[in-house]
């Protein structure tokens, strides 16, 4: 099976979920998340960057911004 992208600007918002714990690693791969949403045309007023305390609260937020509709 193939699956295939393109590069036009996708549909909706989009929420960045990151612990601030070890920041000195995660702080740059959500440099690199923001810079990669932004060259495929997402604008900075769609991209929401939340941050939690640790890995353990990532999954429980996420889920909540999902159902949130926004």
């Amino acid at each position: 099976m193939l699956y295939e992208g393109d590069f036009s600007s996708p549909a909706g918002r989009f929420a960045l979920v990151a612990a601030r714990f070890n920041g000195v690693v995660v702080d740059q791969l959500v440099l690199g998340a923001t810079d990669a949403l932004r060259r495929h045309g997402v604008a900075d007023d769609r991209i929401d960057v939340v941050r939690v305390p640790g890995a353990f609260e990532i999954p429980p937020v996420a889920q909540r911004l999902g159902k949130s509709g926004k």
